[in-house]
């Protein structure tokens, strides 16, 4: 399995002129995985080599501004240059509790309309993830409102005889979240690659006796 990582944006809450806000991404056997999507990331992928068409998957550590505020532009962007297909897959997006619903509304409020599926899975953090002041229960944001164009996805929560939450798993690798602590619930991420049978030369073994 090939991997290569590509950093977009190291910057933090200021972005310079050489140094973008953060943005990672992951380039995985044909697709592209993103990794926090701060203002000025569709930029750099332009500066870059990389094909933002590719994104499948997008994971967001955090809902601090200079990680989350280039996600809406570049996911119009990615719309204004693909064609409706009712079969293609959505684009999956991974982060904290409330992502779902900064989209939907960053979208709605700008009449954006995407021409293809996105599903956003949110993860469920617990209390002690940041000070208790700045702990926000963002589980009934936009309850009992009509959200007819919301984005599907699920809700995962904290599995706590592994201590972490399972994203997704094919034959190769399984991905995780893990708590951080920060300022906000936070969430890094771990791709874990699965064991690989050897391959013997069998007859080569009974040659060398």
């Amino acid at each position: 399995m090939s991997l290569e990582l590509t950093f977009l944006g190291t910057g933090s809450a200021f972005p310079s002129p050489g140094r973008g806000a953060a943005a990672l991404l992951l380039r995985r056997e044909g697709q592209c995985w993103l990794f926090d999507c701060g203002e000025g990331t569709q930029t750099q992928l332009m500066r870059s080599r990389l094909r933002a068409a590719r994104i499948t998957k997008i994971f967001i550590t955090h809902l601090h501004g200079d990680h989350i505020f280039g996600l809406p532009g570049l996911l119009c962007t990615l719309s204004l240059q693909s064609s409706p297909e009712a079969s293609k897959a959505p684009i999956d997006i991974y982060g904290p509790l409330g992502l779902r619903s900064f989209l939907w509304r960053s979208l709605e409020l700008s009449h954006s309309q995407l021409l293809f599926p996105y599903a956003v899975h949110e993860l469920v953090p617990t209390r002690d993830q940041c000070p208790p002041e700045e702990f926000r229960d963002f589980s009934g944001l936009d309850r009992g409102e009509a959200l007819p164009q919301a984005p599907p996805g699920r809700v995962l929560h904290l599995d706590p005889g592994e201590d972490s939450y399972l994203l997704l798993e094919d034959e190769q690798l399984v991905v995780r979240a893990f708590r951080l602590f920060h300022r906000v619930p936070s969430f890094g991420f771990v791709l874990e690659e699965k064991p690989r049978p050897g391959k013997l030369n069998v007859q080569k073994l009974k040659d060398l006796g």
